[in-house]
This record gives structure tokens, C-alpha cells and sequence, in this order.
């Protein structure tokens, strides 16, 4: 199941990167938004839509 969530991240358009991880989370990916609009329709309509994601957290990177 966690390749098939790893395979549809990656077919995403605004995905650029999709790693697998130890610990508390399975993976993680890299994804750029245009705006805040493609951000929520993505989340919600499509990231959480994947068969497998149980769960979604969203860190927001900024230039330092």
C-alpha cells in the first residue's frame, strides 16, 4: 500500500519530491503551490482522496 501512495503522490503535478521516512511518518513529499487555492484543492481533493492516506500533516517552509 505505501508504494501506491508513494506512485500516486509522485503522478501529482505540483509534487516535485516523495521520500520515504522512518518514525512517526511514512512519507514525505515535496509539493509547490502556486497559491494558497491550489494548496487546499490539492490537500483536500487530492492527497486525501489517495487510497492509503489515512492521515495528512502540512508544514509550510519559508525563506529564513
Amino acid at each position: 500500500m505505501e508504494k501506491d501512495v508513494f506512485v500516486a503522490l509522485l503522478n501529482l503535478d505540483c509534487v516535485t519530491e516523495t521520500h520515504v521516512a522512518y518514525g512517526e511518518y511514512d512519507l514525505v513529499a515535496r509539493i509547490d503551490f502556486k497559491n494558497e487555492k491550489e494548496m487546499s484543492e490539492t490537500l483536500i481533493g487530492n492527497m486525501r482522496s489517495i487510497p492509503g492516506v489515512l492521515q495528512t500533516e502540512t508544514l509550510i517552509a519559508v525563506e529564513a
